[in-house]
C-alpha cells in the first residue's frame, strides 16, 4: 500500500510572531524540520509551503522531504490540504500532519499508518479522548479532500464519515500538542 505522508507546513503563523516553523526548538532544530523527520521515520513525506517560504522549502528538501508550493495557501489548511493531494496521485492513502506539531512520537505515526495498512478508511490517535494528528486518510475520500478550501482541514471528511473513523488509543500527549504561541514551547505537564 502506497502510503504518503503530508506535512502542511503553509500557515502564516500569525499568533506566534514570527515563522514558527523555522523557530528552533531547545536542541536546534527547526519545529517543522522535527515535525517532517518524525513523519519520514515511517512514510515519505510530501511537505506543503507557502509562496516565498523558500528557507523552508529549503530545509524540509534537505530533511528529504518532496516540497510542494501551494499557490493559495493564504486561503487555509483546506486549501493546502488539497493541493497536497493533488501532488501525490499515486497514494493509496495520505497521514496528514501538521508542520507546527514537533512531539508526535514515531510510534503513534505508525500506528495510523498500521490501521490504513489493515484497511481503515479514516484513523486517527486519540489522547485522553481528544482527536490528535497525523489523521490516516484513504485514497476512497480523495475526490473529497481535492474539493476542500478554507481553513477547516479534513473536519468535514472526518464528521461526514465520523462512523468509519478508527480512533487509536494512544499514550503520547504529543499527538494533541501544537505550537501556535511562543509559551506554547515550555516543557509539557506530565500526565
Amino acid at each position: 500500500m502506497n502510503i504518503v505522508g503530508l506535512l502542511l507546513a503553509a500557515g502564516s503563523a500569525t499568533r506566534f510572531g514570527s515563522d514558527k516553523l523555522r523557530h528552533a526548538l531547545p536542541h536546534g532544530v527547526a519545529i517543522a524540520v522535527q515535525a517532517a523527520r518524525h513523519l519520514k521515520s515511517q512514510v515519505p513525506v510530501v511537505a506543503v509551503v507557502r509562496p516565498g517560504a523558500d528557507e523552508l522549502a529549503q530545509a524540509l528538501q534537505a530533511e528529504g522531504c518532496r516540497v510542494t508550493i501551494c499557490e493559495n495557501a493564504a486561503e487555509g489548511m483546506g486549501a493546502s490540504l488539497a493541493c497536497a493531494v493533488r501532488a501525490t496521485p499515486q497514494a493509496d492513502a495520505w497521514l496528514v500532519a501538521l508542520g507546527d506539531m514537533p512531539y508526535v512520537r514515531p510510534s503513534s505515526i505508525a500506528a495510523v499508518r498500521a490501521a490504513l495498512e489493515a484497511g481503515a478508511s479514516l484513523a486517527a490517535p486519540y489522547f485522553h479522548a481528544r482527536r490528535g494528528h497525523p489523521v490516516g486518510i484513504h485514497a476512497r475520500h480523495k475526490s473529497q479532500l481535492i474539493a476542500l478550501a478554507g481553513d477547516e482541514g479534513a473536519k468535514a471528511v472526518l464528521s461526514q464519515h465520523g462512523a468509519a473513523l478508527l480512533k487509536i488509543p494512544v499514550g503520547d500527549p504529543g499527538v494533541i500538542r501544537d505550537i501556535d504561541r511562543p509559551e506554547d514551547l515550555a516543557p509539557p505537564l506530565r500526565v
